[in-house]
């Protein structure tokens, strides 16, 4: 089997978890700790990515290029790695500057459906001799078989891998191991998994993942991300390397990081609460639970309700104005008679 490649993501997906909120200080202090700890890259960014910082979305602390020029001035042994979504950003006003400013790895994401969207961003990319790979969100959404269709999209554009983002925390043991296994007998580049922790299994669905051939996991220090949070690196770096598969990680210097910095970005450990488990049954992205959670306040309406619903819509990333209109709706009795029998509409979704 050969190495898992280790991507941290607690500088982008962690931004979700404190409202894309995280200072010059912390992207220094961070990027110091971690670097040449062994993981792959570093990804630094809005929560969202590249060109995300919006009112619908929620506004950075810092410009994006400060960001990056802060996390490359505090890395000189491991990749600095960036987030986009065609649409959010643009080739023009994000990778190139982002080429400017010393990144290395490229990762360049869209629904699990919509490939075709990256297909000018990737071919772009490996052009410039970037290192490039192709992200199919909310890939809960799609069959494994029109996620390997996806997939072979992004590998014919050039991309030197495909991860799967189980952006909503939806997936069970079983879909990660049909997903990836079906991925890793039809393409010929890395596959990866981005696993979030709503029903607190991400840890487990990581190393299933690695079981069926996935060579990349995302993941970020104590879990750091949006909704539940994400796949907890220490806590799958000493379980890979317990069953005898090696990660090349400095585990001791990876938990000094976790100890000493990590406390001064997290306001809060990240678990499992009603809300994350319900958005994790449902299928809803896991960035959407700020949103939901100031929805429901402002319409006096149970967040559960919300979460399902949009369960029900299929939303997405990018239709956070959605949250709104269903809260306003519940709010005026424009749901189903069973508005407040929580099990009863998760059954439905089941």
């Amino acid at each position: 089997m050969s190495k898992v490649m280790l991507f941290d993501a607690t500088l982008r997906d962690g931004s979700h978890a404190v409202r894309h909120q995280i200072s010059k200080e912390a992207i220094e202090s961070y990027c110091q700790a971690m670097d040449g700890t062994g993981v792959h890259t570093i990804v630094v960014g809005h929560g969202n990515g590249l060109g995300a910082s919006s009112l619908q979305v929620g506004l950075s602390l810092l410009d994006e290029r400060t960001m990056l020029q802060t996390a490359r001035k505090n890395l000189e042994r491991t990749k600095l790695g960036v987030y986009m979504i065609p649409g959010f950003g643009t080739i023009h006003d994000n990778l190139e500057p982002a080429m400017e400013d010393g990144v290395d790895i490229f990762k360049i994401g869209c629904h699990c459906t919509e490939a075709d969207t990256t297909k000018q961003h990737i071919e772009f990319l490996r052009n410039k001799g970037k290192e490039t790979y192709g992200i199919l969100m909310m890939s809960h959404m799609a069959s494994p078989e029109k996620l390997l269709e996806e997939a072979q999209k992004m590998q014919s554009y050039g991309a030197q891998g495909v991860i799967l983002m189980d952006s909503a925390g939806a997936f069970t043991p079983e879909m990660v191991k049909r997903a990836i296994s079906t991925l890793y007998e039809g393409l010929n580049i890395h596959v990866g998994f981005h696993p979030h922790n709503n029903m607190g299994i991400a840890v487990s669905n990581a190393y299933t993942a690695v079981c069926e051939g996935a060579t990349i996991i995302d993941g970020t220090l104590r879990g750091f991300g949006a909704g539940a949070g994400n796949c907890q690196l220490e806590d799958v770096v000493a379980l890979l390397e317990k069953s005898g598969i090696k990660t090349g990680i400095d585990f001791y210097r990876m938990l000094d990081a976790s100890e000493q910095v990590m406390p001064t970005i997290m306001k809060y450990d990240m678990g499992q609460d009603p809300i994350s488990i319900v958005s994790g049954q449902a299928g809803v992205f896991s960035a959407f639970k700020i949103h939901v959670i100031k929805a429901a306040k402002e319409f006096d309406v149970d967040p559960r309700d919300i979460l399902v619903e949009l369960g029900r819509r299929k939303a997405v990333g990018g239709q956070e104005d959605m949250i709104v209109e269903v809260a306003e709706k519940l709010s005026r009795g424009m749901n189903s008679d069973n508005k407040n029998d929580v099990s009863y509409q998760l059954e439905s979704l089941l």
